[in-house]
């Protein structure tokens, strides 16, 4: 059978792109000299598919910020304010992915969202009424040809129109439906283009197929591809989907004239079913993705060849496939040298799941699979106890009642508590809880994890960190403060440190957006708190002032989606340990005088079920009493934040209002501060502060600008339950824009509350 992948980790086995991209935004690097490394880091990439035997080896996957952007740039849709910057092609392509505050102006950077239901970021699209989309780019074709030059006939990757025009942002009065027919046009010129160089397939991922669509949306996407595939010729085109089944449109898909369809048979519930009942063109090539691009575990390969068996009735050619792009695990376990082999042999990354692939090829075509040595081995691995259950664990969820959901008393009495309790003034600032991560912070950590300096050494130079962002907080105005977190590598790997029941790797790097990269522990057997976490910090923090000092934790919730989950037991089973855990440390800091305590859920959005019927059953009836559990024992007077990110929450705005905490800052300022609408139109009770300038840009926010933006929220939202607070944590940000930023949002929070 043949083989291919979706697309494979572009940052490196090792971040390169990241450490180059980010010295060529430090002026330290050329733009040859980035794109020399982009060039390496190709070449690298295509040759392990290679030796790996990856039969259609994907080219376009690669790109310097992310793949929605480059596929903007593609075609064209730049908006003006990034085009009068008169920057270089490049320099252009990262003010719209950063923002650029320079000589040439000041804009702001696109808005960005979760990429369906991961960890990774995209950036949204703007598009015009004026916006003319059409072929410009070049960068699928550059990228095929280098890997032609090194005796590679790659398969071309490329968003497809439908996702791209559905993600899209229109800024003005036309919708998707006015720009179908040019979008049409100019993937049909892209496919022309395609016809001349001679690529054999090229890949149009559509992941927005997965998702509950309309009769129009339907409709839109046919009419899409009637046109675009007219102009094929001699290309033979892959519609490829992820993320779950396409069960709106699977009758769709079948009768349109792709030579390939790519289904998802891991995410997809319904894609078996689907198949069997409706059958599959004899004529298509169905491109099947059974091994698992969202998570670490090895493959059971008795299941896949089960699975590969039941399809082979309904299908002529099958490739084997992953179920998503690679992206979204770790590059390599070969850096992995302090994992024990009792671990690391049960775990599969993106270079081991090449070989996994090239495996199933060769069992699936031997004559009798269950006989072959690769086959044998992976049966034995199964076969084997894992030894990661906790009786005493297992117990206390079993031992759960209704009543250690709920907190008491109600809101509204805790409001009134809170309100004398802490007398904060009108439009409390603060912030989300980490501030600049400098060099000489991540040196320290790292001194200390190698043995370099002891305890006492490392804590020393903590708690001096910690008094100089307490005294520069007090400083620029802030009415509640935090620690800053520089004991914190991340902010879910930090606490699953101190969890029993968890693995860590030292290079297993996944990216999350752009440049940034995060390295999420493995869920490896049930879950208990080994030891207090945060409650000595918080408590030095608390000491250096008489402002509240906010207790800083990641939610269950949060820690399981960041983290790579177990597959032997429920995600409900495993939340409810982490709740336990947590509720825990959250009960510790309340006994230690931490009278605000921050349970942030930044991911709670991220593992909602792309389809609405699935959302109760499958995620929110254990998601929202995971939280409650948590803060559900603390006394009346103690406050409870959370803070949300990167998602959209009109949908669920009510199941969040349900978590019942105190105050919730959400991220706002890239989506125009859009939720203040849904938080009116819902009569949101709990207390806001939706996010009132953008962190994930260097770019420092006008006193003007901000003082714009809280008088927009407070229009919507009563002033005695408005926060004002930047949109996430600081740990990414320089030190030279951050004080300036919140001395800035100090100042526009004064001023509005004066003018009321």
């Amino acid at each position: 059978m043949k083989t291919t992948i979706i697309g494979f980790p572009r940052v490196g086995s090792l971040r390169e792109l990241k450490f180059a991209s980010e010295k060529y935004f430090r002026n330290e690097i050329t733009a040859q000299e980035l794109e020399q490394t982009a060039q390496q880091l190709r070449a690298a990439h295509w040759n392990l598919q290679k030796e790996a035997g990856i039969g259609l080896i994907p080219v376009n996957d690669f790109s310097f910020y992310d793949n929605m952007l480059d596929t903007a740039v593609l075609f064209g849709a730049v908006p003006k304010r990034y085009r009068d910057l008169h920057l270089s092609e490049l320099d252009t392509y990262f003010a719209m992915a950063r923002g650029y505050q320079g000589t040439q102006g000041d804009v702001k950077a696109f808005a960005m969202k979760k990429w369906f239901n991961t960890n990774y970021h995209y950036m949204v699209p703007e598009i015009a009424d004026d916006t003319q989309i059409s072929l410009t780019g070049t960068k699928p074709f550059s990228e095929w040809q280098e890997a032609k030059q090194q005796g590679i006939s790659g398969k071309p990757v490329l968003i497809g129109p439908f996702t791209f025009l559905k993600l899209a942002k229109y800024t003005g009065e036309k919708t998707a439906e006015d720009f179908a027919d040019e979008t049409a046009a100019a993937y049909c010129t892209y496919l022309e283009k395609w016809n001349e160089l001679g690529a054999e397939w090229v890949e149009f991922d559509e992941p927005c197929l997965v998702m509950d669509l309309t009769a129009a949306e339907i409709d839109l996407f046919r009419r899409l591809y009637q046109k675009i595939l007219a102009a094929k010729g001699s290309v033979r085109v892959l519609l490829q989907t992820y993320f779950g089944d396409i069960r709106d449109c699977y009758s769709t898909v079948c009768e349109l004239a792709f030579d390939g369809i790519g289904l998802d048979f891991l995410e997809g519930k319904q894609s078996l079913s689907l198949v069997q009942a409706n059958g599959f063109p004899k004529e298509k090539v169905l491109f099947a993705g059974v091994v698992n691009g969202k998570n670490i575990w090895r493959n059971r390969y008795d299941k896949t060849r089960k699975l590969v068996e039941q399809l082979k009735p309904f299908c002529g050619e099958i490739v084997l496939n992953t179920s998503c792009s690679l992206l979204h695990v770790p590059y390599t376990l070969r850096h992995e040298k302090k994992l024990a082999e009792e671990y690391r042999k049960h775990f599969a990354f993106a270079e081991e799941k090449l070989t996994e692939l090239s495996e199933l090829s060769q069992i699936l075509d031997a004559a009798d699979p269950a006989e072959t040595a690769a086959y044998q081995k992976n049966a034995a691995l199964f076969a084997e106890s894992r030894n990661c259950s906790n009786a005493a664990v297992q117990e206390k969820v079993a031992a759960l009642t209704a009543s250690d959901f709920v907190r008491l008393p109600a809101f509204a009495e805790r409001e009134k508590i809170q309100h004398a309790e802490f007398q904060l003034p009108l439009l409390p600032t603060t912030t989300i809880g980490s501030f600049p991560q400098t060099a000489e912070v991540r040196a320290n950590r790292a001194a200390f994890r190698k043995g370099e300096i002891t305890e006492a050494e490392y804590v020393q130079f903590n708690r001096r960190k910690i008094a100089e962002c307490v005294k520069a907080q007090e400083e620029i105005g802030l009415d509640v403060l935090v620690h800053g977190e520089f004991e914190r590598n991340d902010m879910v790997e930090y606490f699953g440190e101190c969890l029993d029941g968890y693995l860590f790797t030292e290079k297993a790097w996944v990216q999350s957006y752009g440049t940034r990269c995060v390295k999420p522990p493995v869920v490896w057997g049930d879950i208990s708190r080994a030891k207090p976490m945060t409650v000595d910090w918080s408590v030095y923090a608390q000491s250096l002032t008489k402002k509240p000092m906010k207790g800083m934790l990641t939610g269950p919730v949060t820690i399981l989606n960041w983290s790579f989950p177990r597959e032997d037991i429920s995600l409900q089973a495993c939340a409810y340990q982490i709740a336990l855990a947590i509720r825990e440390e959250v009960l510790d800091l309340e006994k230690n005088g931490i009278r605000m305590i921050q349970v942030d859920e930044a991911a709670l959005r991220e593992k909602l079920p792309l389809r609405k019927s699935d959302w109760q059953s499958d995620y929110l009836s254990w998601a929202i009493p995971a939280f409650r559990l948590v803060h559900s024992g603390v006394k009346p007077e103690t406050q409870i934040h959370t803070h949300m990110c990167y998602s959209e929450f009109a949908d669920i705005i009510r199941e969040i209002d349900d978590m019942d905490a105190d105050v919730i800052t959400f991220e706002a300022s890239r989506s125009d501060l859009t939720i203040l609408d849904v938080l009116q139109e819902n009569h949101f009770r709990t207390e806001v502060g939706p996010g009132v300038y953008d962190i994930h840009s260097p770019r420092v926010p006008s006193v003007e600008e901000i003082q714009t933006a809280i008088e927009k929220m407070l229009k919507r939202i009563p002033k005695e339950k408005l926060w004002v607070n930047p949109d996430c944590g600081l740990k990414t940000r320089g030190e030279a824009e951050t004080r300036p930023s919140l001395e800035h949002m100090v100042q526009a929070a004064a001023a509005c509350r004066n003018a009321k």
